[in-house]
């Protein structure tokens, strides 16, 4: 089947932007226009000629418009086979008129659900005529043309104009496509207010999750992959897709998962004071807190200068002149912040290739969630993991308490450890990170990966002694064996944060005692893997 010419046209629509320019584009080809309600009202009040779907049906919409276009009448113009002898003559019998076009965008669902509607309105506003009259367009696409988004208006225009009021086949199988899409979108939606929402349910029996394509990126981990970014259908926090890029190169997919780990992480500090985080690899190599961006800037890439070439770097708070002045000293791939000050971009605006995306705010690291983790033959879904302690909940386990410096440098570095791949070691003094070990087999070799970075920074900045000496060290989760904590206290650690729960606690407690050390548990764990 190949060109199909419109004859007849059924729109329906809740969005109405571009309604009326579609409509006359379609009354200028001599196609016979028929709508309902409101949808309607809006072509007339154009200057268009508008048939009612009553008409058509010999039924008045009734039950408040519940039912309108669930009728043979309707459904029989758009399922018939207009090929097929038996169809046709269906058709003549029970006077069915063809219809060639439907334009239907759904009821409002979403939007209903986002602005917090009571529940009657929620289930008012579930589509059942549109996205019944959807299904049958696109189902019968050989002779049916569907468009279900006010985007696809100027491509549809398009192709009445080229064709002289026709519709090639591959227009209509893609505008097919689309429609079972927006339909299956759609559903899952309400499935999932359902499940979610209305019933409270965490791991429903079956749900279905809907993605909207951002785009493709140049490659994924590796070029040998192909990468893409969507977002999800429905509410969703907002991140880095919807942060604004001043500058710099499209961004890559490891430029999105970087650029994620530190935007996680800084949220950490959003209400707090100047935080600048630098990450490498989905690790965080430098974190720091300080009365001046500038100041935290430093103090975090003293932790590991050489990983944070080619790094990532987020703030809690716009940037300035200075600070971006200092952070293009070194390669960075990505700048993320709230927000940035004239002179801030002018400075970046020197180095084309560098990516400064500037989100407006920064996202509740306590927030609600679950994610997902694809596995062969499956999907891993958990809660996110925005499990907080506070001061209140540390339990001093050792025979000296911390003192009120040490705590607070217990709860930076267990704020940034939580944020690394486990098994993670975070020594940290002063609100900055002295050294940070990640993803390692064994808990003892982070310890001793950290305390080597924070050596070679020493020697790098020509400090007396490494950062480790007099901080506190945390451990994303409990120490197996005392190995891992001696080796924290051989760089300089007096005190431990870890959450405790091991078979091996007391021998873990003697040794930090007979070590001098201050130590708490937490009774929570975040490994990150």
């Amino acid at each position: 089947m190949g060109n199909v010419t419109i004859k007849r046209a059924l729109l329906s629509v809740s969005d109405k932007s571009g309604l009326a320019e579609l409509g006359q584009a379609l009354a200028a080809h001599g196609v016979e226009l028929v709508s309902t309600g409101g949808t309607a009202k809006a072509l007339r009040d154009a200057g268009l000629t508008v048939k009612d779907v009553s008409d058509l049906t010999g039924f008045p919409e009734m039950m408040d418009g519940r039912v309108k276009t669930l009728h043979p009448a309707v459904h029989g113009g758009l399922l018939a086979v207009r090929d097929n002898p038996e169809h046709a003559a269906a058709m003549d019998q029970h006077g069915i008129g063809a219809i060639d076009l439907v334009v239907v965008n759904l009821y409002p669902f979403e939007a209903t659900v986002a602005k917090g509607a009571a529940r009657d309105e929620v289930i008012e506003n579930i589509d059942i005529g549109g996205p019944s009259m959807v299904r049958s367009a696109a189902k019968n696409h050989q002779f049916v043309t569907i468009v279900t988004d006010p985007a696809d208006y100027a491509p549809l225009i398009g192709e009445l104009s080229e064709s002289g009021g026709a519709t090639s086949l591959a227009f209509r199988k893609a505008m097919a496509a689309k429609a079972f899409a927006a339909t299956a979108a759609y559903d899952s939606m309400i499935s999932q207010w359902f499940a979610f929402a209305d019933q409270g349910q965490k791991f429903p029996p079956l749900v279905s999750m809907t993605r909207k394509l951002v785009g493709t990126l140049r490659y994924g981990e590796n070029p040998h992959q192909d990468a893409a970014l969507y977002l999800p259908a429905g509410p969703h926090t907002q991140g880095l897709p919807q942060a604004q890029q001043i500058q710099g190169k499209e961004l890559s997919y490891n430029n999105y998962n970087d650029a994620n780990a530190a935007f996680e992480l800084v949220a950490e500090f959003r209400d707090s004071a100047p935080a600048v985080v630098i990450v490498k690899h989905a690790n965080p190599c430098g974190v720091a807190q300080r009365e001046t961006l500038l100041e935290a800037w430093h103090a975090a890439l003293q932790c590991d200068s050489v990983s944070a070439f080619g790094g990532i770097v987020a703030c809690n708070v716009p940037l300035d002149g200075p600070t971006a002045e200092a952070i293009c000293q070194i390669f960075t791939e990505v700048v993320v912040a709230p927000g940035a000050d004239d002179a801030a971009r002018e400075v970046f605006a020197k180095k084309k290739n560098l990516r400064l995306l500037l989100t407006g705010s920064l996202p509740d690291p306590r927030r609600a969630g679950q994610t997902l983790a694809i596995i062969a033959g499956g999907i891993l879904v958990q809660d996110r993991d925005n499990g907080a302690i506070s001061e209140s909940d540390l339990k001093v386990v050792t025979k000296r308490a911390p003192t009120d410096r040490e705590l607070q440098d217990c709860l930076f570095a267990w704020t940034v450890a939580r944020h690394v791949k486990s098994n993670a070691i975070v020594y940290a003094r002063d609100g900055a990170t002295a050294g940070i070990g990640a993803g390692q087999m064994n808990r003892r070799d982070s310890s001793r990966i950290a305390a080597m970075k924070a050596a070679e920074a020493a020697q790098t900045y020509g400090w007396a002694q490494p950062r480790t000496v007099g901080s506190a060290v945390a451990s994303d989760a409990f120490f197996p064996f005392a190995d891992g904590l001696l080796a924290a206290a051989e760089a300089g650690a007096t005190a431990v944060i870890q959450p405790g729960g091991s078979m091996r606690d007391s021998e873990v407690i003697d040794a930090a005692d007979e070590a001098g050390l201050a130590m708490v548990f937490t009774g929570m764990r975040h490994f990150r893997h």
